[in-house]
């Protein structure tokens, strides 16, 4: 690939305290453009994938690279976190700001921004996101769908190269999920997401991995899933025709 890799994994291998391998010589290189979906069991890895991919883990082997250079201690994995932003399980870990405007404009301000840069930035990006008019709410008194909303704005107003999306979609309502699907479409930003829910990664990334027996491997998973048809039949008896 003539493309420099945004960043990339080389023979890494993680273990947890307790001697439990979760990660063995995984080696992987992430080009620009692309949108993964990444699945597999519980306790797999693919979390603490994406955590040593933007250096919340350390591997106890092998190394994590970044246009190319080596990255290792928090000052590079500052610098590669500016443009690969991950996007928590849980909201409430990504959100500790009294209002959404702070929690939304912090990232801009840490990249160097000014108070009013920050603040323009952190608006358009809750306007983009359908949120207009949230700038003033009290964080912790948003609903779960809202907070998982804004966490993603705290990501995105600093825009990122690629987007790690971790089960996006858990414990969401209907609504939340399909607004997340709506503005997944309107990115053209790179990313990887973390998910069982295979409907929505088959709507919102183009290549499917899956973390098994510590290895990183390209699969098309055969996964019941449920499909949702508007027919104008409605509730009476039909056929699909393939």
């Amino acid at each position: 690939m003539s493309e420099t890799p945004l960043f990339a994994l080389e023979n890494v291998s993680f273990a947890y305290p307790s001697g439990r391998g979760v990660l063995h010589e995984v080696s992987f290189a992430f080009a620009p453009g692309q949108k993964i979906g990444l699945y597999g069991t519980n306790g797999s890895g693919k979390t603490t994938l994406f955590h040593v991919i933007t250096g919340l883990a350390v591997p106890q082997k092998g190394r994590v690279l970044f246009h190319g250079q080596p990255v290792s201690g928090e000052k590079e994995f500052r610098t590669l976190r500016r443009e690969v932003g991950l996007v928590l399980q849980n909201a409430e870990d990504q959100l500790f700001n009294p209002t959404v405007l702070d929690d939304v404009a912090f990232g801009p301000l840490n990249l160097g921004l000014s108070v009013d840069e920050a603040r323009e930035r952190a608006m358009l990006t809750l306007q983009e996101l359908g949120l207009t008019g949230f700038e003033g709410r009290l964080t912790h008194r948003l609903s779960g769908g809202e907070k998982k909303l804004v966490s993603l704005a705290t990501i995105l107003s600093m825009r990122p190269q690629v987007l790690l999306l971790d089960e996006p979609t858990n414990g969401l309502d209907p609504q939340t999920r399909e607004r997340i699907i709506e503005i997944l479409h309107a990115l053209p930003t790179a990313r990887i997401i973390i998910s069982h829910d295979w409907d929505f990664l088959a709507q919102t990334t183009t290549q499917f991995m899956t973390v098994k027996d510590g290895h990183l491997v390209s699969d098309i998973p055969h996964l019941p899933h449920r499909h949702v048809h508007a027919h104008p039949l409605g509730n009476e008896p039909h056929h699909h025709h393939d």
